[in-house]
């Protein structure tokens, strides 16, 4: 196995910013060091419910899927998430895998790179951050011009929350 750069969307709308600081602890104990994007807070999509504080974090490991996804899914249950909450619904804590290197392709549980990426601007603004001069396979253009072109629509907010 190889070592990969490994990028997951992390979210929270329910005591976020508690959540994030406990899921960013988790994410380092598990994986050792981690680069966060600038950290967003951003209106709920899809039902009425609080803001949400979004980011992309990245660290590199040699990736088993399985064993990542196992990992993320641990995260998400020590901040209160259960795997059986609505999808449409407030979250303690989402931790979805964006990218892992160059990998495209069907794994289970997993598609890569996440097919909604290049449409959501809480996932693909920071993502572009991390790595926008990175192609995106379907497109061929870089997440940073993807990012240019979605930004106007919906611009994201910035937070001053350190965690």
């Amino acid at each position: 196995m190889s070592v990969e750069r490994v990028f997951v969307a992390i979210g929270s709308n329910v005591e976020p910013d508690k959540n994030v600081r406990r899921a960013l602890n988790a994410l380092q104990e598990a994986f050792g060091a981690v680069r966060m994007s600038t950290l967003y807070r951003n209106r709920a999509v899809g039902f009425e419910g609080d803001d949400f504080l979004n980011a992309v974090i990245e660290f590199s490991m040699e990736v088993d899927v399985a064993s990542l996804l196992s990992t993320l899914h641990q995260i998400e249950a020590q901040c209160g998430r259960r795997r059986d909450d609505p999808k449409w619904a407030p979250r303690r804590m989402d931790l979805d895998v964006l990218k892992i290197g160059q990998w495209v392709g069907e794994w289970p549980g997993l598609i890569l790179p996440r097919p909604d990426l290049t449409v959501k601007p809480y996932m693909l603004g920071p993502f572009a951050e991390l790595a926008g001069d990175w192609v995106d396979p379907h497109s061929q253009q870089t997440y940073q011009t993807l990012w240019e072109h979605l930004k106007p629509l919906h611009p994201l907010t910035p937070t001053t929350l350190s965690v």
